[in-house]
């Protein structure tokens, strides 16, 4: 069961102990994304964290690599739209000395301008990876789609002008907004000496700002769009997109589990028909994308050029037929199955159980214990998944973005879709 250590200076401490490994993983939450930035920060968020690896007032990059090295430990970080985690996992005996270069990192980083213009350079060929790989990019493109009017629409990496006006004393400005203590959660699983973690991180911690800036977020209406990329490529990357529900929202468990029925597993509808029985498509699969506030449900397909139309018939057939239908109690049970085995899967490993706790303090903040997640899992009915369904069961609702060799009017293809 995790327990929440709360410090002096205002910061939580997130633990669950577990004395039969020999590990532990670490994690700095920070309320730290692209739904905070602006126009002239996009970006920032995803920068400072490359920065943060770039030399501290102690370690030079290389130091920081090697120090890490010398205790045998794996480390990153990630950005994502609401938090930025800075990450170690190592041997019990090691993950104090880890803590120590973390907190060398986020506290002590330089920014130095010669390598915030280096790491510019390193984010823009990020940049254009990303827009080779289509089924990278096209999740990008539905993002700003489906949430267009609200800040979950801005990208976590920016764009190429955005980070050319970013520099030492914008990012500088910006961290010291956002890397306050109300702001942090450590998330700590495995085998460890909690008193050894506390003693670490009390005193560091005070030297930041006490509180985040107040913030105030404008969530527009939802209205449906569409964007269509032609590049050379041989195959047509569709994705759809609806909005869905928050983490936080009463219908959370249910839409996990309707993804799963719809378009999560192997034996799913989506994958069954399109690619089993019809084989229109190599992958084709759903998903949830949830925040603390907001949340959209989208379905991915990689087809080839001539079977676009086809693929998106079949797509809204199985969302009509899960909207007017449900599901049925097999489905329902092999869903749960498949969900809480999953879940289970992933608290028995230490960095997974970590990113857990630190989730969902830093954006919920709750901490849920495994008998209550199952608990909730159970609960869901069939008509539950029937309520889910409703908001996102037809393809009238959705925006569509493709990526595809081939020009072609995707607003068309899906509205032609209803007479076929």
């Amino acid at each position: 069961m995790a327990e929440e250590i709360r410090l002096d200076c205002g910061v939580s401490i997130i633990i669950e102990k577990n004395t039969m490994v020999r590990s532990a993983a670490l994690g700095v939450w920070v309320a730290s994304g692209s739904v905070y930035e602006d126009d002239m920060t996009h970006g920032v968020s995803h920068f400072i964290e490359h920065m943060m690896f770039k030399g501290t007032e102690k370690r030079t990059a290389r130091m920081i690599a090697e120090d890490m090295d010398k205790i045998g430990a794996t480390f990153n970080a990630m950005t994502g739209k609401e938090s930025t985690c800075y990450y170690v996992k190592t041997l019990t005996s090691n993950i104090y000395k880890g803590a120590e270069i973390l907190l060398d990192m986020v506290l002590e980083s330089k920014f130095d301008q010669e390598e915030i213009d280096k790491e510019r350079q390193v984010i823009l060929e990020e940049i254009k990876m990303v827009k080779d790989t289509p089924d990278d990019e096209i999740y990008d493109i539905i993002s700003e789609l489906v949430n267009k009017g609200n800040p979950l629409a801005r990208s976590i990496l920016g764009t190429p002008e955005s980070l050319a006006g970013i520099d030492h004393e914008k990012m500088v400005e910006y961290y010291r907004r956002r890397y306050a203590r109300d702001g942090i959660v450590i998330a700590v699983a495995g085998n460890f000496d909690e008193k050894k973690i506390v003693a670490l991180f009390e005193e560091k911690l005070s030297a930041l700002n006490e509180h985040l800036p107040d913030y105030r977020r404008t969530v527009g209406p939802y209205s449906r769009s569409f964007d269509v990329k032609v590049k050379d490529i041989e195959q047509t990357h569709i994705c759809l997109a609806a909005p869905g529900v928050s983490y936080m929202d009463d219908l959370y468990y249910a839409f996990v589990l309707m993804n799963s029925i719809l378009g999560g597993s192997m034996s799913s509808r989506l994958f069954q028909n399109i690619r089993e029985q019809k084989g229109l498509a190599y992958n084709v699969c759903s998903m949830n994308s949830f925040s603390s506030f907001n949340g959209f449900f989208n379905i991915y397909a990689g087809v080839a050029h001539e079977n676009t139309a086809k693929t998106i018939k079949e797509i809204r057939y199985e969302l009509a037929k899960l909207a007017e239908h449900g599901v049925t109690e097999e489905e329902l049970s092999i869903a749960k199955e498949q969900a809480k085995t999953s879940y289970i899967f992933s608290l028995e490993n230490t960095a997974a159980l970590m990113f857990s706790l630190g989730r969902n303090k830093l954006l919920m903040n709750s901490l849920f214990s495994v008998d209550e997640s199952l608990e909730k899992f159970n609960a869901v009915t069939r008509q539950d998944i029937l309520r889910a369904a409703e908001k996102v069961g037809s393809l009238d609702l959705y925006c569509g973005a493709a990526v595809t060799g081939k020009e072609l009017n995707l607003e068309e293809i899906i509205d032609e879709s209803k007479n076929q």
